[in-house]
């Protein structure tokens, strides 16, 4: 993964890298299960215990998240990605991100 670090955003570096608190989102976990599933993905099997041997919290999905989904604007057609978007909004998070559409919705993106 040394190209993964490449690809991020030097904001959104700074903000991982910094003092700010590093919260990673059951949805993050899920999808990339899927997608490492499919082969879509080379991640590590054990990176829900990676992440939390690391100390990262770990954001569940609740249903106010589930219910913010559907009155999001379809901004992002997504449902992983306005998943995101609704935990961000409801928990005054800052989402890491590099897909432009994510901006066009009222939560802080960094990249």
């Amino acid at each position: 993964m040394a190209g993964e670090a490449d690809r991020i955003g030097k904001k959104a570096r700074e903000a991982i890298g910094g003092k700010e608190e590093i919260q990673i989102s059951a949805v993050v976990i899920w999808e990339v299960a899927i997608k490492r599933r499919l082969g879509k993905l080379d991640a590590p099997a054990d990176l829900l215990d990676r992440l939390e041997q690391a100390g990262v919290d770990l954001v569940p999905i609740t249903a106010r998240h589930a219910d913010r989904v559907g009155t999001l604007p379809m901004h992002h057609q997504d449902p992983f990605d306005r998943l995101l978007v609704a935990q961000a909004e409801t928990d005054g998070l800052k989402l890491v991100s590099a897909d432009r559409a994510m901006r066009r919705y009222e939560v802080e993106v960094v990249w």
